[in-house]
């Protein structure tokens, strides 16, 4: 890989009212705004010359790359490790109450009723971002998650990790281009908040 293009889908239809779904199996689709913010991200796209594109497992990030991508022939692969975080018993509430709980129990807790924290989501993503770094494409498209895309732009920057991503969310369907170095620097980076969330966490 030379360009790493990642964008977060188009808004949902429960992103557009604050609630969560971190279980793929659970089909929440884009609003007719996250529709046109996915067309709109396949015209800023037009000059790319994209060999790749990779999505998660989610319908959101899916349905978005299909719009992006359009007529396009570019190949496919859907990537579980690019998938959203896991909400356990939050899994269709409202995200203002998993934000809440998150900053009383930190980054290393999985959730009530779930499998993996926010630590064991950011692995993946430097799981993910490793193996995208290894692939022979050129250039490739990512369509994942908020935190997905947050996080990486941030520490490919050399910015702190917010324990939440109030205030700090990357936008619906926007592009954000990194170099190989760039992402390479991205996933280590990550990787050092795995280790040690503290050392590397945003301050407030």
């Amino acid at each position: 890989m030379d360009d790493l293009i990642v964008a977060r889908h188009g808004e949902s239809a429960y992103s557009a009212v604050g609630r969560v779904n971190g279980d793929p199996s659970v089909a929440v689709d884009l609003t007719d705004r996250g529709r046109e913010e996915a067309r709109r991200l396949g015209e800023l796209l037009t000059r790319d010359p994209i060999e790749l594109c990779v999505t998660s497992e989610f319908l959101r990030a899916r349905r978005t790359a299909d719009l992006a991508v359009g007529a396009r022939d570019i190949p496919r692969i859907v990537a579980p490790d690019l998938n959203d975080i896991d909400a356990g018993r939050f899994e269709g509430g409202d995200l203002a109450s998993m934000r809440a709980w998150l900053r009383q129990a930190g980054p290393a807790a999985p959730p009530p009723g779930g499998r993996e924290s926010r630590v064991g989501s950011v692995r993946r993503y430097v799981r993910a971002l490793r193996w995208l770094v290894d692939r022979p494409e050129r250039t490739i498209l990512v369509v994942a998650h908020g935190l997905f895309v947050t996080y990486v732009m941030r520490a490919a920057w050399g910015d702190g990790l917010p324990l939440t991503l109030e205030g700090t969310q990357a936008g619906h369907a926007e592009p954000h281009r990194l170099g190989r170095d760039e992402a390479e620097r991205a996933a280590a980076r990550l990787d050092a908040y795995v280790r040690d969330p503290a050392e590397h966490a945003a301050p407030g």
